[in-house]
């Protein structure tokens, strides 16, 4: 399925990651845990943990009961601070093409690239990590009730 609005996958598995961190701070989540939950690839799950990590979003605990964990409140971290964590600044690109050819006021297009970008940055820049919390609390409430139910 094609969407207009393109994230990368790194930038999707860290977003995603750090939600389903904030909705389960009481506990440390494997990198095979992360990537079961998320459907994801282990290897470019935990390249993208490490560059949460240098940033100082992530914390690592090494060892056998190890995992990862917020390095701070989820009140305090922002979408866009992850975001750019993995892709860079939010750009201010008003082209399709990689080298513009107009000035950007007689784009084919419009302003509809200048408004999409302008309201992408304000969403990040204002959502909070704490405010999408719900969005996994029943997932993983129900995963840990299957795991219980098949330790049985």
């Amino acid at each position: 399925m094609s969407t207009v609005l393109k994230v990368s996958e790194a930038a999707s598995l860290a977003l995603h990651t750090m939600v389903l961190l904030a909705a389960s701070s009481d506990r440390l989540w494997s990198t095979h845990d992360i990537a079961t939950t998320l459907g994801a690839s282990e290897a470019h799950l935990s390249k993208v943990l490490q560059r949460l990590a240098k940033v100082e979003l992530v914390k690592s605990v090494r060892g056998p009961k190890g995992g990862f964990s917020l390095a701070r409140s989820p009140e305090r971290i922002f979408l866009l601070e992850v975001y750019e964590s993995i892709e860079g600044p939010l750009g201010k690109t008003n082209c399709l093409l990689e080298h513009q050819l107009c000035d950007g006021t007689n784009c084919i297009l419009g302003t509809l690239l200048k408004d999409t970008n302008r309201e992408v940055k304000k969403y990040l820049s204002k959502t909070k990590l704490s405010s999408l919390t719900d969005l996994y609390r029943s997932m993983i409430e129900n995963d840990q009730k299957n795991s219980e139910h098949r330790r049985r």
